[in-house]
């Protein structure tokens, strides 16, 4: 790729050249210079459709969440991305949880990041069929932990969520997790 530093007829060129090519800035001050595509006789296959109903959907909440979450300008301070193209990726990208502890004391503490935010964390504790025995949010402490001080003991489904909705579930199994909790102190 070319690059044009300092050229003054190229300098802020943007829109069509000619029949066949276009330029554009980008956020940072290049200029881009491509062709046009060719969508004459394109025909669409099945999993392309679906990806593009799903950046339809990213394209209509970027749109809105852009201007009203500022936390996304904030992202896009200092990048060549902007508000919306920094929503649109938090869209595709749902929260990790990448680790849950048991405390001797019974706290629960969760680490779940996202590439903006995670709004809210929820903790079930589950009994052995499966069935809701509690169900609380879990309160964040320290960036990325978040507590939560269950009344029952059983299995533990955590929910972490994002700004954009996504929500990312796991289960722990509480035997487990005090089986290793032994290895690691004797």
């Amino acid at each position: 790729m070319a690059k044009v530093k300092d050229n003054i007829i190229m300098w802020g060129l943007s829109g069509s050249l000619g029949p066949d090519y276009y330029a554009r800035v980008t956020k940072g001050g290049r200029t881009i210079i491509s062709r046009k595509p060719d969508f004459g006789n394109r025909q669409f296959s099945e999993g392309q459709l679906h990806i593009q109903s799903g950046m339809k959907a990213a394209a209509a909440y970027a749109k809105v969440a852009s201007k009203e979450n500022p936390i996304y300008a904030k992202r896009a301070e200092g990048t060549d991305k902007n508000a919306y193209n920094v929503a649109v990726g938090d869209w595709f990208n749902p929260p990790v949880i990448r680790s849950m502890d048991l405390c001797l004391d019974g706290l629960i503490r969760v680490s779940a990041t996202d590439d903006v935010q995670v709004t809210k964390v929820i903790i079930t504790i589950l009994d052995q069929e499966g069935k809701s025995l509690e169900q609380g949010a879990a309160e964040l402490t320290l960036g990325v932990w978040w507590d939560y001080r269950p009344a029952n003991r059983g299995r533990i489904q955590v929910e972490a969520w994002d700004l954009a909705g996504n929500v990312t579930r796991r289960e722990f199994d509480e035997s487990s997790l005090f089986a290793r909790f032994r290895n690691q102190t004797t």
